[in-house]
């Protein structure tokens, strides 16, 4: 008979994703096949060695913790790391690193999952200026996104796409500066998150863009939904200086389907956003086609 240990080992090592899990004294106990991939290094090159061989730039120090965490990675949250291939040349990688600890709090080793950073370029992204912060709130909500994806096709509940765009950044930032804008958007999602239902989740997907994970059940409730929102939007009270911004939403809406791709949701949805910006913004468009799911 298989053991638990075995069938886990399995599990992890089916995963595309790299898996590390370092022990307390910094050294590596489990390495599987996709680390391999990512970084050259075997299995037999890791295990009962110290992590820092490639992982040093994501290790969490071993320290009280009330000192955690350190290094800019945080549980739940993905960051980019540059790690070191055996070959010497290094990999940037999206990494999310989280400490593990026993039944009574006791801090026993870390948890470090990564992907290659080039792998975030399959999913259309919206635009981010140069040193953009919005990084990791891009990656963290693009994990959600890929679970959600992928328990739809196993046969989960439909789910829809809202791209949005706050039509007047671009010139709020030429304007007045990008302190005025990012405090107009901070204004905006707060707002906006007001009106999600309870199972949705909103991200920041570029400088003036977000998405909204739905789980409305045919187009035209997404649709209908995506019109609350705008209608939200503009209650928006954004005064800077002395003068007052009439916000307003460019709203694209996109039905997941069973045999699309999770990149070409979010191509339609993005699609469908450009559609009501470029008619005069303060619009919402919704993409053709969508898994339909009869309201009971």
């Amino acid at each position: 008979m298989t053991d638990r240990t075995e069938l886990l080992e399995a599990a992890l090592d089916s995963l595309p994703e790299g898996i590390a899990l370092v022990d307390g004294e910094g050294r590596v106990v489990f390495w599987n096949r996709s680390a391999e991939a990512i970084t050259g290094y075997a299995g037999l090159d890791m295990v009962a060695h110290p992590a820092s061989v490639v992982l040093e730039p994501l290790i969490i120090s071993q320290r009280p913790r009330e000192q955690e965490p350190c290094l800019g990675i945080h549980p739940g949250n993905g960051a980019l790391v540059h790690l070191k291939h055996k070959l010497g040349h290094d990999v940037p990688t999206m990494t999310r690193a989280l400490v593990l600890r026993d039944g009574l709090g006791r801090r026993i080793g870390l948890a470090a999952v990564f992907h290659p950073a080039e792998r975030r370029d399959a999913l259309p992204h919206g635009e981010c200026s140069e040193g953009s912060s919005i990084e990791a709130s891009q990656a963290e909500f693009e994990d959600r996104l890929e679970s959600v994806f992928q328990d739809f096709h196993q046969g989960g509940e439909t789910f829809g796409i809202l791209w949005l765009t706050v039509d007047q950044a671009h010139d709020l930032r030429k304007t007045h500066g990008a302190r005025a804008c990012d405090a107009m958007l901070e204004k905006v999602e707060h707002v906006l998150a007001n009106g999600l239902r309870p199972a949705e989740r909103m991200g920041r997907w570029g400088d003036d863009e977000y998405l909204v994970l739905s789980h409305e059940r045919t187009s035209q409730m997404l649709a209908a939904h995506a019109k609350v929102l705008a209608g939200l939007a503009r209650t928006a009270d954004f005064r800077w200086w002395g003068d007052r911004v009439s916000v307003t939403v460019s709203i694209g809406a996109a039905q997941a389907e069973r045999n699309g791709s999770l990149s070409g949701l979010l191509e339609r949805a993005k699609a469908a956003m450009s559609t009501s910006f470029h008619a005069g913004g303060n619009q919402i468009t919704s993409a053709p086609g969508g898994e339909e799911c009869s309201p009971s």
